[in-house]
């Protein structure tokens, strides 16, 4: 057993087959009152096989607060997907479905989910044999939700993407929600191609102001190698952006990147689950009048290009320029952040300029950057209606703009966008 296992698992392992001696990828599905999981689970089940042999685990869960019609729908899927998984699969293709009622209320939620079922991928590849010798092979834990369907490439387009990039430890997979269906009424499409624009757009304004740690954070939509899992510690408890925090590990260390050769949908559905994320701005959204979904203010990354493009001359000429370049609006933000000192010790500590923007940029986080956006907010660079702001990143990038302005039209460029700066990247 890994020192990362026998330290910070929360629980022994959970299945008792042994894992096949091929096994190179484990597909994690937390669920918690999922009525749509089979579906989700059938579509893993028609993709096309990998060379190497295939797990889902899938942890049907809830708190030890959990209604009593919970437990009862929770232990009736867990009984229905159980028979189910019997016959599913292929040779190389294997279902487990765990129940794991009572989780504790301070920690329930989807990154305690994760967490057992990434630690969980864990042990199964530690159990892994070669020649009747355990070897603990390395292998990919991707991350995927109940409600989420899948390309039928995924299983390859995972495998091909880390045998090709030997460097990389983790990756964010492209995801798109659906834009249109019979599964929900027309607005609920119209609110995700809103709130997909936002991601999109945010993403974008991040790459143009120079910010290098800009990628997306979607927990349905990651993977990652096992022992880089258990090197940066693992996933953590988070009930809300456990995904943010977790993906974070990889990017300030250069080791994230792209997989654009397969697609993961998730569901556009509303929750009140979480405190933000899709299904709680989703349901948000349908309840405004008019329902426009508003984003940073273009000016804010008009700020930070600002900053970011001065970092290089900080390590030889100090903070004494910044006061003639930077707005003063962020001026105040790196005051109240005591940049002044972060500066001063990050030049102590180097001796080179790339390693001072190196160290820059894990001070200045993706986290830092966004409580930066939100204290502009608050000081008169107030949020803009999404379309608008998309329309201004086009402009200010000088890209074609479409001809009918929409926020699905809009949509489909921006992820276009994406794909090509992975590719170029």
């Amino acid at each position: 057993m890994t020192p990362y296992l026998q330290q910070h698992a929360l629980y022994p392992p959970l299945v008792e087959t042994r894992p096949s001696p091929s096994l190179g990828l484990v597909v994690t599905v937390p669920a918690c009152d999922e009525p749509q999981l089979l579906l989700s689970l059938k579509s893993l089940e028609r993709c096309a096989l990998p060379q190497c042999d295939v797990e889902v685990l899938v942890l049907i869960n809830h708190s030890e607060a959990a209604e009593p019609e919970l437990r009862q729908r929770s232990l009736e899927q867990y009984e229905q997907l159980t028979a189910w998984a019997r016959t599913a699969g292929r040779r190389a293709l294997r279902f487990h479905i765990l129940y794991l009622p009572d989780l504790p209320k301070r920690h329930a939620g989807v990154g305690l989910a994760r967490k057992i079922l990434m630690d969980e991928a864990c042990f199964r590849f530690a159990k892994t044999v070669e020649g009747g010798v355990e070897v603990g092979r390395d292998g990919i834990i991707a991350c995927f939700d109940a409600d989420a369907l899948v390309e039928p490439n995924y299983f390859q387009a995972l495998e091909q993407y880390f045998i090709e990039n030997t460097k990389q430890d983790a990756c964010s997979i492209r995801f798109a929600h659906p834009l249109k269906g019979s599964d929900f009424p027309p607005e609920v499409y119209e609110a995700i191609a809103q709130y997909e624009l936002h991601l999109r757009v945010y993403l974008q304004w991040q790459r143009w102001a120079g910010f290098p740690h800009a990628f997306h954070t979607i927990g349905s939509s990651m993977a990652v190698r096992a022992k880089a899992y258990q090197q940066q510690g693992g996933m953590n408890k988070r009930q809300a952006g456990e995904d943010f925090y977790f993906l974070q590990k990889f990017i300030e260390i250069g080791r994230l990147g792209e997989l654009c050769d397969t697609c993961v949908v998730p569901s556009p559905r509303l929750s009140n689950r979480v405190p933000f994320g899709t299904g709680r701005s989703v349901g948000e959204l349908l309840k405004a009048s008019p329902p426009v979904y508003f984003t940073y203010h273009p000016k804010s990354f008009f700020m930070l290009r600002d900053l970011y493009e001065a970092v290089p001359s900080l390590y030889e000429g100090g903070t004494d320029s910044l006061a003639r370049i930077l707005n003063p609006v962020l001026l105040d933000f790196l005051r109240e952040q005591d940049g002044g000192a972060a500066f001063r010790q990050i030049r102590s500590n180097v001796a080179t300029a790339e390693a001072f923007c190196k160290r820059f940029f894990r001070w200045f986080s993706a986290f830092r950057q966004m409580k930066f956006l939100h204290y502009a907010r608050e000081r008169g660079y107030p949020d803009r209606p999404v379309v608008e702001v998309a329309l201004q990143f086009l402009k200010t990038a000088s890209l074609p703009i479409p001809e009918q302005v929409n926020a699905k039209k809009l949509l489909r460029l921006f992820r276009s966008l994406e794909c090509n700066f992975a590719a170029s990247d």
